[in-house]
C-alpha cells in the first residue's frame, strides 16, 4: 500500500477519469460519492422521455476498480472539509485523512431564488430526476386518458419545459414525437397528437451558446415539431396548477425545469472565493487557492480559458480536467516540475431536436440535420463507458428508428392516479 493518499469526492467524468489517470502511480486513492453509480449524463434526458432505461446510461462506480486494490469506493456524503487537519467530514461523523484532495463534486438545478418551485418544476441531474419526470410525463398521458372535464384534460395534455439551452430543447422535441408518433395508437379516449408542448426561454433565442444560424435551424425544426415556443419572458411562478410566463398564466400538470445550475458547496468547504453559480473560484492549475494539495475540477469549478471565457459545464472539460490533475499529482510525487497552466481544448458543441434533426458546432465545421444527428449519435455511443452499453443503446436507438416506439416507458414508482 501507498503511503500518498488521493482523496476524490465524485464519481462523475471529471473523478473517474482523475482516478483512471493515476493507476500506476505510487498513490493510494478513496472515491467517495453520495451515489454508488458513475452517471453518463449527457443521455439522462433520453431516461427521462423514455427512449434508455437506467441501467443504459448509468454503472456500478465498483465495477470500474475492481482490479485496482489500490482504490477504495466509499458510499458516502461529504458535508464540509477540514482544511487544517487535512480531513473530509463525512454526514455520519467519520474523517477521511487525505494528502491530497480532488473535489469533483459536480451541480444540480438552480432555481434563480425559488427553491419552492422545485417540487412542481423538477430539474434533470440525477437518474432520480429522470425517472420522476418519465414518471409524470406518462402519467400525465394515462390520467387524461380518464379525465371528463375538457379543461383538466388540456392541462393534463400541457407540458411545459422552462429553459431552451440543450436540455430543454432535447427534451421539447422528444416529448413531442412521443406524443405525436409513439402513443396515438394506444390511447382511446384522447388524441395525444394534440398535446401542448411548450419550450420557455427567457431569453431572444433557443441554443443562445450556439451560432445563430444554427440556433434558427433548431428553431424551425422545433416548429416542425409542435412545440410552441416562448421567448423574452421569464417564469415567474410555478405551481401544481400551472406556469406563469410573464404575467399569462398557463395551465398544465407537467413543468420541467431546464433553465440553470447551481455548483455544489465545494467552495463553502474549502473558505474560498466562488462565483455567481457557486463554482469555486480556482487558479490556473485548477488549485482551491490557498488551500495546499486541493483541487478543484468539474462543474464546481469556476475556470478561465485564455480568453477570458469560462470553460463550459459538459464532459470533455471534466475529463480534460481529471486528466490534467493525474498528471500534475504524478509529477510532485515523481519530483518533476508541474505542468503548465491547464489548457481547454475544446472538441464541438452538440445538441440533438429530435429524430433525424440536430447541429454540431466544431469551430472549423458546422453541421445539421440528419447527418448532424448520425454524427451526434455516434459520438455519443463512442464516449459510452464499455462494449456492452455501446451496443445496447446503439440497438435501442435502432429499434427506435425503424418502429418508432419508445421501450422505456414503465411507470415503476408509486403515485396515485389521481393525484395532482
Amino acid at each position: 500500500m501507498q503511503d500518498h493518499h488521493v482523496v476524490v469526492v465524485g464519481g462523475g467524468f471529471g473523478g473517474v477519469q482523475l482516478v483512471n489517470d493515476l493507476k500506476g502511480a505510487p498513490v493510494r486513492v478513496t472515491m467517495i460519492d453520495k451515489r454508488n453509480h458513475h452517471l453518463f449524463q449527457p443521455l439522462l434526458y433520453q431516461v427521462a422521455t423514455t427512449l434508455l432505461s437506467t441501467s443504459e446510461i448509468a454503472w456500478p462506480i465498483r465495477s470500474f476498480f475492481r482490479d485496482r486494490p489500490e482504490v477504495t469506493t466509499l458510499l458516502a456524503e461529504v458535508v464540509g472539509v477540514d482544511g487544517e487537519a487535512r480531513e473530509v467530514l463525512l454526514k455520519d461523523g467519520q474523517k477521511i485523512g487525505y494528502d491530497t484532495l480532488v473535489l469533483a463534486t459536480g451541480a444540480t438545478h438552480a432555481y434563480f431564488g425559488h427553491d419552492e418551485w422545485e417540487p412542481v418544476a423538477p430539474g434533470l441531474k440525477t437518474l432520480e430526476d429522470a425517472t420522476t419526470i418519465r414518471r409524470r410525463i406518462l402519467l400525465a398521458f394515462e390520467r387524461a386518458e380518464m379525465e371528463t372535464d375538457p379543461a383538466v384534460r388540456e392541462a393534463l395534455l400541457t407540458f411545459v419545459i422552462v429553459g431552451a439551452g440543450p436540455t430543454g430543447v432535447e427534451l421539447a422535441g422528444i416529448i413531442s414525437e412521443l406524443a405525436r408518433t409513439t402513443l396515438p395508437k394506444e390511447f382511446r379516449n384522447i388524441d395525444t397528437r394534440k398535446a401542448k408542448i411548450i419550450l420557455v426561454e427567457a431569453g431572444p433565442r433557443v441554443l443562445a451558446a450556439f451560432a445563430e444560424d444554427l440556433s434558427d435551424y433548431a428553431r424551425k425544426e422545433l416548429e416542425k415539431l409542435g412545440v410552441e415556443l416562448r421567448f423574452g419572458e421569464p417564469v415567474t411562478s410555478c405551481t401544481a396548477e400551472g406556469v406563469t410566463i410573464g404575467d399569462a398564466f398557463v395551465p398544465c400538470r407537467t413543468i420541467v425545469w431546464a433553465a440553470g445550475v447551481e455548483a455544489s458547496p465545494a467552495a463553502k468547504w474549502l473558505g474560498i472565493p466562488a462565483d455567481r453559480a457557486g463554482r469555486a473560484i480556482v487558479d490556473k492549475n485548477l488549485r482551491a487557492p490557498g488551500t495546499g494539495d486541493v483541487f478543484v475540477i468539474g462543474d464546481t469549478a469556476s475556470v478561465l480559458r485564455e480568453d477570458g471565457s469560462p470553460v463550459p459545464g459538459i464532459a470533455p472539460a471534466a475529463k480534460q480536467q481529471g486528466a490534467y490533475v493525474a498528471k500534475a499529482i504524478k509529477a510532485k510525487l515523481a519530483g518533476r516540475p508541474v505542468p503548465g497552466p491547464f489548457h481547454y481544448r475544446h472538441q464541438g458543441s452538440l445538441a440533438t431536436i429530435g429524430k433525424s434533426a440536430a447541429i454540431i458546432d466544431f469551430g472549423w465545421i458546422k453541421l445539421k440535420g440528419w447527418i448532424a444527428w448520425w454524427v451526434w449519435g455516434l459520438a455519443h455511443i463512442y464516449f459510452l463507458i464499455g462494449v456492452r452499453w455501446r451496443i445496447a443503446v446503439a440497438w435501442s436507438w435502432l429499434w427506435i428508428y425503424l418502429s418508432r416506439q419508445h421501450s422505456a416507458r414503465l411507470i415503476t414508482q408509486r403515485e396515485s392516479m389521481r393525484e395532482e
